[in-house]
């Protein structure tokens, strides 16, 4: 279990660890469980990144709450989903997303 987990007993956001979840990042699987977010599953598997700002500085979650458009995915082909505000469901297709200007 990671310790990222909240135990289920004080989860009032009704994750639970019995129920497993698959999602697919840049082809490669990812596991979770049912109530988390696609911020959250991938902070569990231990990315803490997954695109990359104009500069190429990489980004992740910064505000955790929706405000700031850090944590953006394209999942399931809709492009600029928040991270932090989507729950990850069982067999979401999920590609990164970079804003890095090339010279």
């Amino acid at each position: 279990m990671s310790p990222r987990l909240v135990p289920a007993g004080d989860d009032s956001a009704g994750r639970r660890p019995d129920t497993p979840l698959r999602i697919t990042v840049d082809g490669e699987p990812v596991t979770g469980v049912v109530g988390q977010t696609i911020a959250g599953v991938l902070l569990a598997a231990g990315r803490r990144a997954w695109r990359r700002g104009p500069s190429g500085a990489p980004r992740g979650v910064f505000c955790g709450i929706g405000v700031c458009f850090d944590c953006l995915l394209t999942v399931n082909g809709e492009r600029d989903v928040r991270a932090c505000r989507r729950r990850a469901r069982d067999g979401d297709v999920i590609e990164t997303q970079s804003r890095e200007v090339r010279p």
